[in-house]
């Protein structure tokens, strides 16, 4: 019984770290809180099925995969490069350390804008607009952010549906 409240505060752990992985990039959010939700699984207050777990794993790939590709299929639409998807990465991290939540919207967006006019500076093409696609940068990231969190709530959920 001692060993179950172990896994349920573990349990919980993980799914508060995954909570802040959805908006870190260095910490991999969704995948935390499932390996959270399969630790309730073997407690014996749980009521999960297998299915479910699966079920959320798929869902739990799924957003992970869906967070690398929307922020750099929206930049790419908006005519981002590399440099933007690399500026709003550094500037997320910045942002957290010198804004904190705030830096979480504003450092992403400043570093894309940074990246894509140092891309601009150094190609010296001037027909993409930088401002257009920081825009894009942004967009994407949040998108990735929103379908993280969406995922490790329904994780929550089930977590706490369980008990």
């Amino acid at each position: 019984m001692l060993i179950d409240y172990f896994l349920v505060a573990f349990s919980i752990v993980l799914v508060l770290v995954g909570l802040v992985g959805c908006i870190l990039p260095v910490i991999p959010g969704p995948p935390l809180a499932w390996l959270g939700l399969l630790l309730i699984k073997f407690t014996t207050m749980s009521s999960l099925s297998w299915k479910t777990i699966i079920v959320m794993a798929v869902v739990t790939i799924l957003a992970t995969l869906l967070d690398y590709i929307f922020p750099a299929w929206i930049a790419k639409k908006m005519g981002g490069s590399n440099w933007g998807a690399w500026g709003t990465v550094i500037g997320l991290i910045i942002g957290v350390i010198v804004l904190g939540p705030i830096g979480v919207i504003v450092g992403p967006f400043l570093g894309a804008l940074v990246g894509e006019i140092m891309k601009r500076a150094r190609s010296r093409n001037l027909n993409n607009n930088p401002w257009y696609s920081a825009i894009g940068s942004l967009l994407g990231f949040t998108l990735g952010v929103g379908v993280k969190l969406i995922t490790v709530g329904i994780i929550a959920y089930f977590i706490i549906s369980s008990l």
